[in-house]
């Protein structure tokens, strides 16, 4: 498939082109200048998340993904709710990173879980010795004898007792993935590492585009050359990282599939190459209106905690416990005194003193949050 834009088509989603690149200008400048935009960006990861989950089929909610990443689920994390956690974690570290990271190979190594990964940061807590792996070497090596000595021994036997000898040398066995030596997940004929260079070959010719248009090259050829199956979800990301790369969105990780899955599947799924670019710039524009949004209503609900905490003292929990709020949909009084360090009597005490709205009704169960 080519993927050049000629100029005609260009005309057409010109009118696209420029809602999109208004709307993330005004989203940016907003953030960069607001007080809220710290626990914007937070709570921006919980909710794209959510909404990559919702474009690929699947519904989570919101609030437990904000109890199972405190540690706090009151069941058993489903299949889908940990891969939603999977994307809050990619989306992080690429805010964390450099903004180039995310595009870079080692950044889509690591974004991947490329083979080789794994053994190149070792994990906390697992991380093995030299002795660990003098004693592994010295095991394998005593089995190894044990099969050479087994193997020698039913020779003879088979030679001694007449039966024809079948030739029993090992053959080579295809290569797999790291992470997947048993070749249970990945298909052989489905060659990632080459389609994901395929989709690196893109990033040139988006740089020669408007931003908006070229991010949506760039997802509109991640829907097309599937370089990652089992994570699919992280075309939208990288689009996200693509923007902030190109200075476009450089506040916050822009949350793309927020405002995508208010597009209808139709749309991002036409046979029509111009529908269905359309679609993804009528998905920017959504997610930058969405944006602005809710920093009006974190911005009120700001003003409304501070004017609760304005004249206590210096060393008062209250802002600490604002902040926090407005980094997470929801808190729960455990998360509230795992945060501050309080107990969960105080806990409760700061969040009636701050005048949060409680959001569950519930007896055994209580949430606050802003809607």
């Amino acid at each position: 498939m080519r993927y050049e834009i000629d100029a005609s088509l260009i005309k057409l989603l010109l009118p696209d082109i420029v809602l999109a690149e208004d709307g993330l200008a005004r989203l940016d400048e907003r953030a960069q200048r607001s007080s809220v935009a710290q626990g914007f960006a937070e709570r921006g990861h919980f909710f794209d998340a959510v909404g990559a989950m919702w474009v690929a089929g699947e519904l989570v909610h919101v609030e437990d993904l904000v109890l199972h990443d405190a540690h706090m689920d009151s069941r058993a994390p489903s299949h889908e709710l940990t891969i939603a956690h999977a994307i809050l974690r990619a989306r992080r570290r690429m805010w964390t990173s450099d903004a180039n990271w995310s595009l870079t190979r080692a950044g889509l190594a690591v974004l991947s879980g490329a083979a080789g990964y794994e053994q190149e940061i070792p994990r906390a807590g697992v991380a093995k010795t030299k002795d660990d792996e003098d004693t592994d070497a010295l095991l394998s090596a005593e089995l190894a004898e044990i099969d050479a000595v087994l193997e020698r021994s039913t020779r003879l036997l088979d030679e001694h007792l007449g039966k024809p000898v079948l030739d029993q040398s090992p053959k080579p066995a295809p290569s797999k993935a790291g992470g997947d030596p048993m070749g249970l997940f990945d298909d052989e004929e489905w060659d990632e590492a080459s389609r994901l260079h395929e989709w690196c070959r893109l990033i040139p010719l988006a740089d020669t585009m408007p931003c908006v248009l070229g991010a949506a090259l760039l997802f509109e050829g991640w829907e097309k050359i599937e370089p990652l199956r089992r994570q699919h979800w992280l075309g939208g990301l990288l689009v996200s990282s693509y923007l902030r790369a190109r200075g476009k969105v450089t506040s916050h990780l822009f949350s793309f599939h927020a405002g995508l899955r208010a597009v209808r599947h139709e749309l991002r799924r036409a046979k029509d190459r111009r529908t269905r670019l359309q679609a993804f710039l009528q998905g920017m524009t959504e997610s930058a209106a969405l944006g602005l949004k809710e920093m009006d209503r974190l911005s009120l609900a700001h003003t409304q905690m501070e004017l609760r905490f304005k004249d206590r003292r210096s060393n008062s929990s209250l802002p600490e416990l604002a902040d926090f709020i407005l980094s997470r949909p929801i808190v729960s009084s455990a998360m509230v005194a795992k945060e501050l360090g309080v107990t969960s009597r105080g806990a409760l005490n700061l969040l009636n003193d701050i005048g949060v709205r409680e959001i569950t009704g519930r007896g055994r169960y209580r949430a606050w949050g802003i809607i």
